[in-house]
């Protein structure tokens, strides 16, 4: 199985740090961020993981829940976190599963055939709050996240669900358009209330505003 962006994420019981979680179910309402990482005790998942943390309150006031995911056990991730805080100083929080048959990682599409090991790839996948898949990003081993990207991405893509708004380039320091957002016109819309209503265009096909009109 590999999964795509607006498939419904598949039901799956797991087994975490933090116990048992059935996903997408026990997210209902929240979006979650769930993150494989190749292995525990590697240094480049570890800066990863010390980052996400360090953001996680950020991702948890847009609604949105982490989740960490490896082909180790979880005696290995919590032999893991235990070194991060007594090394780095940081306490991670959030729950990190348990795929050490590979099972899970397979069924979501997380292990690659041609990669030459059974090490889970450093991939994103992006769950709304009715546990649709929204995103996925997919990373090569020699290069870690951007976990500001990543706060980004959920931000953008919870004003496009609830406000019908899309983000441009660079948002929110796009070249054109500032941290403004586009949006398409309803056949209500009438152009002469543009100006009253901080509304732009460059044609009847390029329309934006600010985030908050």
């Amino acid at each position: 199985m590999k999964l795509l962006i607006r498939d419904i994420f598949p039901n799956i019981k797991v087994e975490t740090t933090k116990g048992s979680i059935n996903l997408p179910k026990d997210y209902e309402g929240k979006w979650f961020v769930l993150f494989s990482h190749p292995a525990d005790f590697t240094p480049v998942c570890t800066t990863e993981f010390v980052s996400f943390q360090k953001k996680k309150k950020q991702f948890n006031e847009l609604g949105a829940e982490l989740i960490g995911l490896s082909v180790d056990n979880i005696e290995s991730h919590k032999n893991w976190i235990k070194w991060i805080k007594e090394n780095i100083h940081v306490q991670i929080e959030f729950p990190i599963i348990d795929d050490e048959d590979k099972k899970i990682s397979e069924k979501l599409g997380l292990i690659h055939p041609n990669s030459g090991d059974a090490d889970t790839v450093r991939a994103v996948i992006i769950v709304d709050h009715v546990g649709r898949v929204r995103t996925i990003m997919e990373y090569p081993k020699e290069i870690g996240r951007n976990i500001d990207e990543i706060l980004r991405t959920v931000k953008a893509l919870k004003n496009a669900s609830i406000k019908k708004v899309f983000a441009p380039a660079n948002w929110p320091n796009n070249e054109i358009i500032g941290d403004k957002v586009l949006f398409h016109r309803s056949e209500e819309d009438n152009p002469a209330l543009d100006k009253e209503r901080g509304i732009y265009s460059l044609s009847d096909w390029f329309v934006y505003k600010n985030i908050d009109e």
